[in-house]
C-alpha cells in the first residue's frame, strides 16, 4: 500500500508551486512531483551551481520553468494570481552556514524577507489549500545535549543561517495566528504548515563546504579531504527522505485542514546518527584509492551534537525512513559515478528516484 501523499491519484493534475526548484532539493522534488502527474511551477534563481543537478536531469523539462527572486513581492504577487496553485511547497533558500557568515545580510534578506514575501502573496491573492515551508534542524537552540529535539522545543540559532531559519519558524508561526487560524479555517481555507531536515545526501549535490561533494571532489583530485569538525554528530539522510515527508505533510494539509498545521521534524534513526568523521570512513570503503582526510581547525561555531525526534511524523503521517544511511552512500557513490561516466543523468536519477518510491 502507497504511503498517504506519495501515490499519483492524489498528486495527478494538482496545481504546485515550488520555490527553489532550482537546488539540490529541489530538483529531486520537481522530478518527483512530474513522476506523480502534479502540474508543477517553478519559481527560483538560476542553480547556484556548475554543475548542477537541475541541468544534468533537465529538470525544467514538463514544467512551468519560472526563474524570479522571492525578495520580488511584485513577481510572487502576478505568478500566484497566474498560477493560481492549490498547494506550495517553499524551499528556496540560502542554505549554507559558512555562507550565512560570509553575507549575513544577504542570507537574512533572502531568508526571512523571502518568505515573508511567499507569505504575503499566498495571503493577498488567496486560493491555496496548503503550505509547506521548509526550515531545518538548526532552528533549535543546541544545548548540545545528548537527546533528540521535538518540535515543541524552543527555537533558536547561534549563527546567521540558523537564525534567519527559525525567524522564519516565527514568521509561519504569526502568519498561522494572525491570518490562517484554525478557528477561520472555513474562511481563509489554508492550512500552513514548516518541515525541519537535517542534513541530506545524495546524487547531484554540488554545492561548496558540503560533505559529500567536497569529499568526492577531493578524492577525484586523489587529495585528502579537509574536514573542520570530525567530531561533529549530525542526522544524516538522503534527500528523497525528507521529500517523501512534505509530500505527505502536503497532502495530509490538503485533505484534512489545520489538524495538521504546525512544525514537524524529518529526521533518520538513531542508527543514521553518525558523526563527520565516520561518515568518510564509510564512505572510503567503497572508494578506491581514498586518499584519507585531514583535519583543519574552524574559526567559526559549528554545533557538535544535534538530533531530531521524528515520532509526530511517524506516528500521525506515517512517515518512515527507507534507505539506511550505508545504502545513501551508496546511491550517492554510484550517482557519482554514472556522472563520472557520461551516462544520461535524467534517466539514472529518475531510476534511483523509482528505487526509493517502489519502497513506500
Amino acid at each position: 500500500m502507497e504511503a498517504m501523499g506519495l501515490s499519483p491519484s492524489f498528486w495527478r493534475g494538482k496545481r504546485v508551486l515550488l520555490t527553489g526548484h532550482t537546488g539540490f532539493k529541489g530538483s529531486w522534488l520537481t522530478l518527483w512531483l512530474q513522476e506523480l502527474g502534479a502540474e508543477v511551477t517553478g519559481f527560483a534563481l538560476d542553480p547556484g551551481t556548475e554543475p548542477s543537478l537541475f541541468e544534468l536531469a533537465r529538470v525544467g523539462s514538463g514544467i512551468n520553468d519560472v526563474r524570479g527572486d522571492l525578495r520580488d513581492l511584485g513577481a510572487l504577487l502576478e505568478l500566484v494570481a497566474e498560477v493560481q496553485p492549490e498547494i506550495v511547497l517553499h524551499l528556496a533558500a540560502q542554505p549554507l552556514v559558512r555562507e550565512g557568515y560570509r553575507d549575513p545580510l544577504g542570507t537574512y534578506s533572502s531568508n526571512v524577507i523571502g518568505t515573508l514575501n511567499l507569505l504575503e502573496a499566498i495571503r493577498q491573492v488567496g486560493g491555496v489549500r496548503a503550505c509547506v515551508l521548509v526550515t531545518t534542524d538548526k532552528v533549535y537552540a543546541n544545548q548540545e545535549w545528548a537527546w533528540p529535539y521535538r518540535e515543541n522545543e524552543a527555537l533558536g540559532g547561534h549563527d546567521p543561517y540558523s537564525s534567519s531559519k527559525a525567524c522564519c519558524e516565527l514568521l509561519a508561526q504569526s502568519y498561522a495566528a494572525s491570518f490562517f487560524a484554525r478557528e477561520r479555517y472555513s474562511e481563509h481555507g489554508l492550512a500552513l504548515a514548516t518541515a525541519r531536515a537535517g542534513n541530506v545526501l545524495g546524487g547531484g549535490d554540488f554545492a561548496a563546504e558540503r560533505l559529500i561533494p567536497d569529499v568526492l571532489k577531493a578524492w577525484s583530485r586523489r587529495e585528502p579531504v579537509t574536514l573542520r569538525y570530525p567530531q561533529a554528530v549530525r542526522p544524516w539522510q538522503h534527500a528523497l527522505e525528507p521529500l517523501a515527508g512534505y509530500l505527505q505533510l502536503a497532502a495530509s494539509l490538503f485533505e484534512h485542514g489545520t489538524k495538521f498545521a504546525g512544525a514537524w521534524n524529518f529526521g533518520p534513526g538513531e542508527a543514521d546518527m553518525c558523526s563527520v568523521g565516520e561518515v568518510v570512513s564509510l564512505l572510503a570503503k567503497r572508494w578506491p584509492d581514498a586518499a584519507g582526510l585531514r583535519v583543519e581547525a574552524s574559526d567559526l561555531h559549528e554545533a557538535g551534537l544535534l538530533r531530531l525526534d521524528s515520532s509526530r511524523a511517524r506516528q500521525l503521517l506515517g512517515w518512515r525512513t527507507r534507505w539506511s544511511l550505508q545504502e545513501c552512500l551508496q546511491h550517492t557513490l554510484d550517482w557519482h559515478v554514472s556522472w563520472k561516466s557520461g551516462d544520461d543523468m535524467r534517466a539514472v536519477t529518475l531510476d534511483q528516484l523509482s528505487l526509493y518510491a517502489e519502497l513506500s
